[in-house]
Parts: C-alpha cells; sequence; structure tokens
C-alpha cells in the first residue's frame, strides 16, 4: 500500500479513478435514461397494452418500473454496507469494484433478452443491472479521498463526471444511429419484431461490452485499498456496524451531520428525476408518430448531456469564488424552478428547453455533492465506511423518492403531480444546506 500512497494527487492516479466514469456513465446515459425507457414504452405500445399481470397483480408500466427500481435500491442499501465491511478487513476493495462492475455490464447484455412474455428475467437482468452500476459507484467514491488531496477534489470530481458525459454520449450516437438507420447496420425485421426494437436490444449489448472493457484502466491504476488492523471477526456485519460508527461520529461532527440531512433529502429529488425523466417525457409529452417520440427523446437526453459537461465545469468554478454550500443553495432553488416548469410541458419544444435546462446543474450537483462530501471528512483512513454511509444515505432516499412518485403517479393517473412533489425536496434541502456551518476551505 506503500506504493499506492506515494502516487495519490498525481495525475496517472487521478485521471485513472475519473476515468471509471467514462466506463460506466454509458450505464446511467443509455440503460437508465434513454435508449431502456424508450424500448419498455414501445414493447407495450406494440402489444397494445398499459398494463401487465406481474407478481400476482395487475400494475401499469410506469409504476412497475417505478417500484422494481426501488426494489432494486433497497437491495442496494443493504450490499452497500456488507461490501464495505467486508473491504475494509480485506483490504481488496479493488476485488469488490470489478464484481460488480462486471455483474452490472453482464445484465446490460442480459435485457437484450427482456419481453413482455418473459416479463420476470428483464425485470431481474434491469434490476441487477442497477445493482452493478450504483454499488460500483459507491465504492469508486470512496477511493475519491484516497487518491486526491481536499483542494484536488472538486476539480478532479467534476472531470469524472464530464468524462462520463462526453464517453456515454459518443455511444449513444452510435446506438442513435443504428435506431433509426437499422438497415444500415444490417439490422433488418424479422421473428416479428421490427428493426428499430431489435437495434435498441443491440444498444444494450455495447453498453454492457463498452462498460466491461474501458474499465480495465481504471482496474489497472487503483490500489487495493487499505486493510484493516485487528481481528478478523464478523467480517459480514463488521458494515454495518462501521455504519453506526459512523452515525455516533456524526454527534461530534457537526458540519458533516447537517451536511448529509441536506444531501439525503435533495438527493432524493435528484436521484428520481434522472431515473424517471424519459419515462415521463415519453408518456406525457406529445410527440406525434412513434418514430418521432424516439427521436425526440434521444436529442432531449443529449442535449442534457452535452450542456451538463459545461454545468459541470461553470459549478466547479462557482464552487471556488462563492463556496460549495452557497453554490448548492442556488443550485436546488434552481431545481425548484425547474420541476415548477416541468408539470406544464406539454410540447417537444418543452421538453427540449427543459433538458437544456436539466443538464446545467445535473451534473454540477452531483460533482460537487461528492466533492462536499469529501471535504468535511474528518481525518481518518477509513474512507471507504464514511462513504457507504453516504451512498446508502443516497439510495434510501431513491426508495422513498421512487415509491412516492410510482405511487402519486398510480393514483393520480398523471405523472406531472409527482414534480410538484419533487420540488418541494430541493425547496427543504436548499432551507437545510443554510444550516451549515462552512469551513474555511469551503469558503472558496
Amino acid at each position: 500500500m506503500a506504493n499506492a500512497l506515494a502516487l495519490k494527487g498525481t495525475k496517472k492516479l487521478l485521471n485513472a479513478w475519473a476515468f471509471y466514469d467514462w466506463a460506466n456513465s454509458v450505464y446511467s446515459l443509455v440503460i437508465s435514461s434513454a435508449v431502456f425507457p424508450i424500448f419498455y414504452g414501445a414493447l407495450f405500445r406494440v402489444a397494445e397494452i398499459e398494463k401487465v399481470t406481474v407478481f400476482g397483480g395487475e400494475i401499469a408500466r410506469a409504476p412497475l418500473i417505478s417500484y422494481v427500481t426501488s426494489a432494486a435500491f433497497v437491495f442496494i442499501a443493504i450490499v452497500t454496507p456488507l461490501v464495505s465491511g467486508i473491504a475494509d478487513y480485506l483490504g481488496n476493495k479493488r476485488i469488490f469494484l470489478k464484481f460488480f462492475c462486471y455483474l452490472g455490464a453482464a445484465s446490460c447484455i442480459g435485457l437484450y433478452w427482456f419481453s413482455l412474455e418473459h416479463i420476470y428475467v428483464g425485470l431481474a437482468c434491469y434490476f441487477f443491472g442497477l445493482v452493478g452500476f450504483w454499488v460500483s459507484f459507491a465504492i469508486n467514491n470512496s477511493y475519491l479521498p484516497d487518491i486526491a488531496y481536499p483542494e484536488q477534489q472538486d476539480g478532479i470530481s467534476a472531470k469524472g463526471f464530464s468524462l462520463g458525459y462526453i464517453g456515454s454520449v459518443i455511444l449513444l450516437l452510435f446506438n442513435l444511429a443504428m435506431v433509426m438507420r437499422p438497415d444500415v447496420f444490417g439490422i433488418t425485421d424479422s421473428g416479428g419484431e421490427v428493426a428499430e426494437i431489435k437495434a435498441m436490444k443491440y444498444s444494450f449489448v455495447t453498453v454492457g461490452i463498452w462498460w466491461a472493457l474501458f474499465s480495465q484502466y481504471t482496474f489497472s491504476q487503483l490500489p487495493k485499498g487499505y486493510k484493516r488492523d485487528g481481528e478478523r471477526k464478523n467480517i459480514i456485519l463488521n458494515g454495518f456496524k462501521e455504519l453506526q460508527g459512523v452515525w455516533a461520529q456524526l454527534g461530534e461532527q457537526i458540519q458533516l451531520k447537517r451536511y448529509l440531512g441536506a444531501f439525503f433529502v435533495y438527493s432524493m429529488a435528484v436521484q428520481t428525476i434522472m431515473l424517471i425523466a424519459t419515462y415521463f417525457g415519453e408518456e406525457e409529452i406529445n410527440w406525434g408518430t412513434d418514430n418521432e417520440r424516439t427521436t425526440g427523446l434521444i436529442v432531449s437526453i443529449l442535449v442534457i448531456q452535452v450542456v451538463a459537461i459545461l454545468g459541470a465545469t461553470l459549478t466547479a468554478r462557482a464552487s471556488k469564488a462563492f463556496g460549495n454550500i452557497k453554490t448548492l443553495i442556488v443550485v436546488n432553488v434552481f431545481w425548484v424552478l425547474l420541476c415548477v416548469y416541468a408539470f406544464f410541458l406539454q410540447t417537444p419544444m418543452d421538453f427540449y428547453i427543459a433538458a437544456g435546462l436539466v443538464g446545467m446543474v445535473m451534473g454540477g450537483i452531483q460533482a460537487l455533492s461528492r466533492s462536499t462530501y469529501s471535504k468535511f471528512l474528518p481525518d481518518t483512513t477509513d474512507t471507504t465506511s464514511f462513504f457507504s454511509f453516504y451512498d446508502v444515505a443516497e439510495k434510501i432516499g431513491i426508495i422513498i423518492g421512487t415509491l412516492m412518485y410510482g405511487a402519486i403517479a398510480q393514483l393520480t393517473g398523471s405523472m406531472r403531480n409527482s414534480t410538484i412533489f419533487l420540488g418541494l425536496f430541493f425547496l427543504i434541502g436548499a432551507y437545510l444546506l443554510t444550516r451549515v456551518n462552512k469551513k474555511p476551505q469551503l469558503e472558496g
């Protein structure tokens, strides 16, 4: 570990860490945000149904995927501290990073066989794709204070998100070409399946290959992780014990505790929006034809990704000039206005405008939240446990957010009403951020 520690702060190690965002962000874009939601909606439209009998009851497509997402995050919230405890005591968190990376990549490839006839298999692949992405993302986040000094963390965190946006846009453009012109790629109608649907399935395979392939550079440079001293007892449950330990320390870390409270609230809304935005656009916007819907949604996601590169950079610069907390407050207020605007969206142009505005603050709030948390941490080598706590808090928020979003959509028959509900969380988050006692280095 001495050699790895000697590399802390060097350009090679920082870039290798940031490059994992390039590798795994294709999942976040192609599967979570763009192609899969369109594919999922198309399956129901082609079958001319809005509901499916699953898990012992009949349920509409939007609440179904929302509830499965919630279930996945319950699993993630349980698994993350388990992995944290084992990684801390064995000093091998890189192995777990690899495992969940490959689990996610394989699940993406498995989505090729997603169909309404085999809905359980398809939902299982969707489920484990989420698990692989988020757990590996959490482990990679825990490396940030190990590989970067405090003054480097805002910049390298923003660079990671920017790399992720660039890489994912490149693959999405390739996938868009396949979906819009499948004949050019030799993809034709067959077996009762239209070429466009088949092209979407191939795009899932490309995500799995991209993710597994490009992560190799990160794996080759990151250290194994810290090995915890002491006895090796109750390794399986140590992660939960360490979460209790982190919770106990929060009593002495007032700034960290208040920041985590604010993060929990606004992150609930951010992550829910990321997971359901395309489903909202697919169902609530008047696109016209199916081809116009597919093109419009993918173009909207591309707008978000391209603008987000600029947004993440500008947010990092704003944090240097005005401080992390003040910048996060302004970004949360901006999100409140966006949620109100989303309630009134009707036309494709409305959705394009919303996509551009979302892009300005989507990457920025994620990157700045990650680096701000890292700065508030006490001086410790136990970074995995603290980031495990951070990620469990985030996942519990997602569980609550997606469950409530799905319930409101199901009870009211419209996803629009849920946008106002999300706006309230941003408003509360902004207020809670004003209560954080800012450290000198966060003042800019």
